[in-house]
């Protein structure tokens, strides 16, 4: 455990600090069809040169709209339409889609990151913030307690368990990123888990602060050179009623090499 403990990068690293309460070029497109229906798909790609000044922006390919036009014709008629690389690329960012969309529970919303190769599900209702220092931030505007959060570290690690047992990380991420100094922390549960044979660590603990407290879940793993840590909660007067929704999102995150 010396080496998490005595990280840098991690303690330097903003996680959200979630218990508190807080050019374009020209677009192309192309037509597909089937049974006299026509569905217009549009591609646009987004620029990185103002990274610093915002969220990240990635590549942004119509998933939704290319799933749909490539479920309605087949790739013959498609591949008449689309120049040779760009096809690979739909039919690659669709297959990828598909295994996403297959496993979307109703009432959850899917995130897909093809360039940090992860993914999981949301609440429906849940917005989009941005934190800085997260990659991905979702919550319920309504009750400012209820978000989902991702963020990644570089790590010569090539494995969670290299770190230490479930217990001596998860106590040492509680206690020194994932909540404050100022709150009283308590780790419930910390347990390991096997999607794919890759290893996860799954915990559940709990943040208290003068005012309220936070009933969390996190997972973390390690995969293409980075440190993964997905966090998600609630308030603990609603804990009972969210619990089952924000297993679902934590059993939902998973990642693939990139």
């Amino acid at each position: 455990m010396a080496s998490l403990q005595n990280s840098p990068a991690i303690h330097r690293t903003p996680f959200p600090n979630s218990f508190s309460q807080p050019g374009l070029q020209k677009p192309g497109q192309f037509r597909c069809w089937k049974r006299g229906v026509s569905l217009l798909v549009r591609a646009e790609q987004v620029s990185t040169a103002n990274r610093e000044d915002g969220p990240r922006r990635r590549q942004v390919l119509a998933v939704g709209a290319i799933a749909s036009c490539v479920s309605l014709v087949n790739q013959t008629s498609i591949s008449a339409l689309v120049p040779s690389i760009m096809m690979a690329d739909i039919l690659r960012v669709h297959t990828w889609y598909g295994s996403v969309a297959a496993e979307t529970k109703k009432g959850f919303l899917a995130v897909m990151d093809k360039k940090d190769g992860y993914s999981f599900l949301y609440p429906f209702g849940w917005q989009e913030v941005v934190i800085e220092g997260q990659d991905k931030v979702f919550k319920d505007v309504i009750e400012p307690l209820e978000s989902v959060s991702v963020n990644m570290i570089p790590t010569v690690k090539q494995d969670i368990r290299e770190l230490g047992s479930p217990q001596e990380v998860a106590e040492a991420l509680i206690k020194k990123v994932l909540a404050p100094p100022s709150q009283k922390t308590k780790l419930v549960e910390a347990v390991e888990r096997d999607v794919d044979g890759k290893a996860y660590y799954t915990f559940e603990f709990t943040a208290q602060a003068p005012n309220f407290t936070r009933h969390a879940l996190s997972t973390i793993t390690i995969g293409n050179g980075k440190f993964y840590t997905l966090t998600t909660g609630a308030n603990q007067r609603r804990w009972e009623k969210m619990k089952d929704k924000l297993h679902t999102v934590i059993d939902s995150f998973q990642i693939v090499n990139v």
